[in-house]
């Protein structure tokens, strides 16, 4: 009877595996799964008004934390499983990313970390061969620093990217005289080009001025003004912005 019930209780589960290796996953707190099968969505983590007992109870989707300086190295490989498994080498992978400066511990990273969600673009031939990139949100709000910036806009589909900076000027030249921490130099690319130049008034937040005459993709000095009127800045300081394609 010991022996009948013992492999009983292995084909009861042996059958179980076989059957959940072919259904769709459902984490959701219903017990109505009945749709699952027929469902577009690999993962349904959707909420339940009728199981909540309350429509002001919300289900939410929590992702783990993750420090993308040490994350030095991707500990499975993506070459191995069914054919369609990994096709690009983690490309497409989310993390949330808790460091808020230097870059990824392993492939590339666009501009510096920040913290938030960002994904793993791999188009290569290798897991380490991809880039960490930004998702943007935050209601569209960006923060502009002193390293390349991802936007939340695009021209013509081309991504726009930012820069920040600072320069001097004389009160008697259209050319800065210094500027700090140098010259933004827009990173080469044959389709490089210079989209906005937005000037700001140091320390006030505001809007001085958004031309310049002209502007220097290979060292960064510029000339203020105008394709018409060359302008002369009151002596002071004054943060810019440079945004850019490439």
């Amino acid at each position: 009877m010991k022996k009948f019930t013992n492999r009983f209780l292995a084909v009861v589960l042996l059958a179980a595996g076989v059957s959940l290796s072919f259904a769709q996953i459902r984490i959701v707190n219903s017990n109505a799964n009945s749709a699952a099968p027929n469902s577009s969505a690999f993962v349904d983590a959707s909420s339940n008004i009728t199981v909540n007992s309350s429509s002001n109870i919300g289900k939410g989707m929590l992702f783990p934390r993750t420090d993308l300086t040490t994350f030095t190295a991707f500990s499975f490989s993506a070459t191995t499983g069914i054919p369609n498994n990994y096709p690009t080498r983690f490309d497409g992978m989310i993390v949330y990313n808790t460091a808020t400066s230097g870059v990824a511990g392993v492939g590339g990273t666009q501009g510096t970390l920040t913290a938030g969600f960002w994904y793993y673009d791999n188009k290569s031939a290798t897991n380490t061969g991809g880039t960490w990139k930004p998702i943007i949100g935050d209601g569209g709000k960006e923060n502009i620093l002193q390293t390349e910036t991802i936007t939340t806009r695009s021209v013509e589909s081309k991504q726009v990217f930012a820069k920040k900076g600072q320069f001097t000027a004389s009160g008697s030249s259209t050319t800065p005289t210094a500027y700090t921490p140098g010259p933004i130099i827009i990173p080469a690319s044959s389709t490089a080009s210079v989209y906005k130049v937005t000037i700001y008034k140091a320390g006030t937040g505001s809007v001085y001025d958004n031309n310049v005459y002209s502007y220097d993709i290979a060292t960064g000095n510029l000339i203020t003004g105008s394709p018409s009127i060359s302008v002369v800045y009151p002596a002071g300081n004054y943060d810019y912005i440079v945004e850019y394609i490439k």
